[in-house]
């Protein structure tokens, strides 16, 4: 097999895990010379993933495994909700070429060393995962490009229902952020979509104590929010709860990105906003809404973006990594957000999972789809 063949999808809804062990080798051809697996499971079989791992080693002798538990999962043209669910991605990589780690503190020799010790050229990107329980993860995002070499990140928060926040980096793990890094001989193409839509103006934060809000251009936090969002959602500030959000533009960024974060409470005796995140003061801060129509169209402008980039090639596989809010809540049933990414690049193999929390770079976004092509 050349390193320019195309990944092997493989996926199944049967509610018994050996039969969807079955199910899914059945499509991929059953032997390969595969070197790496992405693998993501459901809560259905979240209970089981030591021993599916363990069994699809031994009947496929791949020795090195990626992958998460998502209370939803993807793959081409198909979204898995409420169901047991696998999805897998069986890919060849030239030897040497990724290295996977299964805690943070792995990341600092990362850069010097591969899956043999041999020594990795410069990094280009990594796939991680992350623990939702680790309150640490937003300063290791911030850190992790500088000691992987300047390396940019992909992935996402661990989502779990029945709370099973496990991890697949070669073998199980939870609490911390895993993956894969691979080296830049392993080109790579991924862009960003955003589900919200900004309202009003960029504001500045002008003080805050940490998640609480308390003035924005030197008014009252509240103030300004109630004049943002209107009078209809001023008048029901918990309606508002799950529609409208806090929005923090990404310095530099040349496609205007911003990060999303909940509004997790209010305060009308002192007019303050509580906010998922640990803000600063002197920060750019707007408000935005979730919107479908939008998402759609943001999420057309991405794909034509990304295939515009990569020109004639065509991807032998991707990854595909979306908000819990996205999907069916944002693009209606049918697997319409999976089904978008086929118009434009073909039914080319597709991995990934609905997530707690969608990284890029060196940040941690919400109602995001990050996808990532391999060419």
């Amino acid at each position: 097999m050349t390193h320019s063949a195309p990944f092997k999808l493989g996926h199944s809804n049967k509610p018994d895990w050996q039969d969807a062990i079955d199910d899914c080798l059945q499509q991929t051809g059953g032997s390969t010379d595969a070197n790496l697996v992405f693998l993501y499971v459901t809560d259905g079989h979240a209970r089981d993933l030591g021993k599916i791992l363990r069994s699809l080693k031994q009947k496929t002798g791949v020795p090195h495994w990626v992958g998460s538990v998502g209370a939803a999962i993807n793959c081409t043209n198909t979204e898995y909700y409420d169901q047991p669910a696998m999805v897998m991605m069986l890919a060849t990589f030239p030897e040497h070429s990724f290295s996977l780690f299964n805690h943070a503190e792995d990341t600092h020799h990362l850069a010097a060393t591969s899956t043999t010790d041999n020594v990795m050229p410069g990094v280009r990107i990594a796939l991680v995962h992350g623990d939702p329980r680790n309150g640490q993860l937003p300063q290791v995002l911030e850190q992790l490009p500088d000691s992987l070499g300047n390396g940019y990140l992909i992935g996402g928060i661990t989502s779990s229902e029945s709370q099973l926040f496990f991890q697949i980096a070669d073998d199980i793990t939870e609490g911390q952020l895993s993956g894969v890094v691979f080296n830049d001989n392993i080109p790579v193409a991924s862009g960003l979509s955003q589900g919200c839509t900004p309202i009003g103006q960029t504001h500045m934060l002008t003080d805050c104590d940490n998640h609480m809000a308390i003035s924005i251009d030197n008014r009252p936090a509240l103030d300004v929010f109630r004049e943002e969002i209107g009078e209809v959602l001023a008048k029901d500030i918990n309606r508002a709860a799950g529609y409208i959000f806090a929005a923090f533009p990404v310095q530099g960024s040349d496609t205007a990105d911003y990060m999303v974060r909940n509004i997790i409470g209010i305060d009308p005796r002192n007019n303050m906003l509580a906010i998922a995140d640990q803000m600063k003061s002197e920060t750019p801060i707007m408000f935005c809404r979730r919107d479908g129509r939008a998402a759609i169209r943001d999420m057309r402008r991405m794909l034509n973006e990304l295939k515009k980039r990569i020109g004639n090639a065509t991807p032998r596989g991707g990854i595909y990594i979306s908000c819990m809010g996205r999907g069916r809540h944002l693009f209606g049933d049918d697997a319409r957000e999976m089904k978008m990414i086929s118009e434009v690049f073909g039914e080319i193999p597709i991995v990934g999972f609905y997530a707690n929390g969608e990284i890029a770079g060196q940040r941690l976004y919400g109602y995001t789809g990050i996808l990532t092509l391999f060419l």
